[in-house]
């Protein structure tokens, strides 16, 4: 390393957690649906860190971009960089590598990577200008960081369940994340020091019969679980009654003909 850093983590308890049922939603995300904006900045040869990679999902895609470049992989959780590994493997992406790392605290040098690139990860850490400036250092004069990140309050079911989405918000929040920031991400940006940055929106649809079902199977098995369900109770954001009506609308939802859903997020790029 090229420089000192005082010790700390970013880390808080990953809002999301790691069951089955949130790696099935990562597994439908890739490069071409999450990180069509970057896609057409990357070339052969560019050496690319994806920080906060979870299980390699959209790395694989990126890997494959920048070949015979290097992809390096980094993610807090051990769990999610074995399953990045495993994938790189299956795939034959030899230039892609994965380590557990601290995001405010790269075990890279200073002026090292040509791309950075995150997807979901700014939105559920608490520090936001430790990580930015981190990122900041590792890249290269020229270097492009990229991130993608939800913005809650415009994200949809229709017909609606009033208040859920509320709650998911406050949950993120009370753990010290910012659900709202894909629609701040130019103004963090420019914070940061970087420059050129360009921004936009985009939507994660759920529109078949297959995406309806699949959604639904998701919010029952990540937002009904115990342990949410336990914690938004114990913060007052809901109660169990209102949690009991949820779930009856949300059946009713995968019911209703015309019925669909979107996540909302924010997508920046920038140079240092």
């Amino acid at each position: 390393m090229n420089r000192d850093k005082t010790s700390g983590s970013s880390a808080a308890t990953y809002t999301m957690g790691y069951s089955e049922d949130f790696q099935k939603l990562l597994r439908r995300r890739n490069a071409e649906t999450s990180a069509t904006h970057l896609l057409p900045h990357l070339k052969p040869g560019m050496r690319v860190l994806d920080f906060g990679c979870g299980p390699g999902t959209i790395s694989m895609g990126l890997a494959k971009a920048v070949e015979p470049g290097e992809l390096h992989g980094i993610d807090m959780e051990e769990s999610q960089i074995e399953i990045a590994r495993g994938a790189a493997s299956a795939g034959g992406h030899r230039n892609a590598a994965f380590q557990t790392a601290d995001v405010t605290d790269l075990p890279f040098e200073d002026n090292s990577f040509d791309v950075a690139h995150c997807n979901a990860l700014l939105m559920h850490v608490p520090d936001t200008k430790a990580v930015l400036a981190e990122v900041r250092r590792v890249l290269k004069p020229e270097g492009i960081v990229s991130s993608r990140e939800m913005f809650v309050d415009s994200s949809f079911l229709e017909p609606e369940l009033s208040g859920g989405w509320d709650t998911f918000s406050k949950l993120i929040t009370a753990n010290g994340g910012h659900p709202q920031i894909g629609k701040e991400l130019k103004r963090e940006f420019l914070e940061a020091g970087f420059s050129d940055i360009s921004a936009g929106v985009s939507f994660e649809p759920f529109v078949t019969d297959e995406d309806i079902e699949f959604l639904h199977d998701f919010i029952i098995g990540w937002f009904f679980a115990p342990g949410t369900v336990e914690a938004a109770t114990k913060y007052g954001f809901a109660t169990e009654e209102q949690f009991n009506d949820w779930r009856a609308l949300l059946d009713q939802w995968r019911e209703t003909p015309g019925a669909l859903a979107g996540f909302a997020w924010g997508e920046a790029i920038g140079r240092k």
